[in-house]
């Protein structure tokens, strides 16, 4: 059975890493002890090592260690083998890239679809929708392919921001790029506000957080989704 958190972004304004996640990640994980992190997200200004160490001191305070993919030898066993996974946030072409060049996009989907708990943020959500061309990220690599881990059954836009009416800015909104993706493509996009995240619990997919979600379809008009929505029947 699906177990998975698929969070907007893993810091909030004037918080700490991942902190306001913490309450519902020691339930998520409570029967890890040990997590596998997956940095591949960052391109720059932070190692992966770093990066790991980031994921490691905040989930000390829960009491679960954590150790990055790029420390073993053979990534594909350290998937097979995970208590728990995490995918951390930064650039999403980077990560899909390193998912597809070391081969396990597709096990890691079906490692989290038999069960083992994983969490997503920012980047690391994107790639649980279908694909990942509703990413906000700049295509600084390019990825053998857009498809991702499949694990709802939509698309997500993390870190939604709707239009700031008081701006001069002249470029695209969040809405705008939506409904240009949807001028080819009829795969529902869930905008994610920051604060927000997805549960599932097998095949049960439910809005948590404080605040509403945007919901993007083909040729409709976007409607707000309260917190505690069931989008298990999304597609």
């Amino acid at each position: 059975m699906k177990s998975i958190i698929i969070a907007s972004t893993s810091t909030l304004h004037e918080g700490s890493y991942l902190e306001y996640l913490l309450p519902t990640l020691q339930s998520h994980f409570k029967n890890c002890k040990n997590l596998l992190f997956i940095p591949y997200a960052r391109p720059g200004g932070i190692s992966h090592d770093d990066y790991t160490q980031k994921a490691s001191e905040a989930f000390a305070s829960i009491n679960i260690s954590v150790k990055g993919i790029h420390e073993f030898e053979d990534p594909e066993s350290a998937i097979k083998n995970a208590e728990g996974i995490f995918t951390g946030g930064g650039n999403t072409f980077l990560l899909v890239t390193q998912l597809y060049k070391n081969k396990i996009m597709q096990l890691l989907a079906e490692t989290a679809k038999n069960g083992t708990p994983y969490l997503g943020t920012s980047a690391g959500s994107n790639i649980c929708g279908l694909s990942m061309q509703t990413t906000n990220d700049m295509p600084i690599i390019y990825p053998p392919s857009f498809q991702t881990l499949g694990l709802i059954p939509f698309n997500l836009n993390p870190h939604y921001l709707d239009p700031d009416l008081q701006s001069k800015h002249m470029g695209e909104t969040r809405e705008t790029r939506i409904k240009e993706f949807h001028s080819f493509n009829s795969i529902p996009v869930l905008g994610l506000r920051e604060g927000s995240w997805l549960e599932v619990k097998g095949e049960k997919i439910t809005l948590k957080g404080n605040l509403t979600a945007r919901l993007f379809k083909q040729n409709e008009t976007p409607i707000e989704l309260d917190t505690e929505s069931d989008l298990s029947n999304l597609k």
